[in-house]
């Protein structure tokens, strides 16, 4: 399902824990860390599809989490022609999102990568707020600066946590981390 300007409707999420920390899950095969993400199927609202992404990349429930805010508006991002279908160049211009800002209500115990028999992530972990942008494929890039930006005030109240670090952008992210999987 395309928009007549050759985008397709999609939601993403930016789950958070306690300490403010964000999911980051890596890509099943690749090595590439994203946040959750996908379609909004035809008849559905953004707010029902980001539940339905959530049950079938996280395993997580309507009850295991507690909505914070979204974006105002769709985020737009084109996908490289070399990673459109050829049958759809010309066609697909890339995706429009809405992004959703959730909170955990369970424990890390409760997220499960393998809740569907097509998993999307193999791995996962908690991240800083303000995630490397390094590590984001470039094209989806400049949509998480924006739903990162235009998030961060419904957590956090002092202006130095509202500021991304210098070079945020251009960072690398820390080499230690705890990794899960499931």
């Amino acid at each position: 399902m395309l928009d007549q300007h050759g985008y397709r409707p999609n939601v993403g999420i930016i789950l958070t824990n306690p300490l403010r920390q964000v999911f980051w899950g890596k890509r099943l095969g690749q090595h590439s860390w994203q946040f959750p993400q996908g379609g909004i199927n035809r008849g559905e609202s953004p707010r029902e599809a980001m539940f339905r992404e959530l049950w079938e990349e996280l395993g997580l429930f309507e009850n295991q989490v507690r909505i914070i805010g979204r974006t105002e508006d769709w985020l737009r991002y084109d996908v490289p022609d070399r990673w459109v279908r050829r049958d759809l160049r010309g066609i697909y211009k890339g995706q429009k999102q809405i992004w959703f800002l959730l909170e955990l209500l369970g424990k890390n115990k409760d997220i499960n990568l393998k809740a569907t028999n097509h998993p999307e992530f193999e791995a996962w972990r908690w991240n800083d707020y303000w995630v490397p942008l390094s590590q984001v494929i470039e094209f989806k890039r400049n949509v998480y600066k924006e739903a990162l930006t235009e998030l961060a005030p419904l957590i956090f109240t002092d202006k130095k946590s509202l500021t991304p670090p210098p070079r945020w952008e251009r960072a690398e992210g820390p080499n230690h981390f705890r990794l899960y999987r499931n």
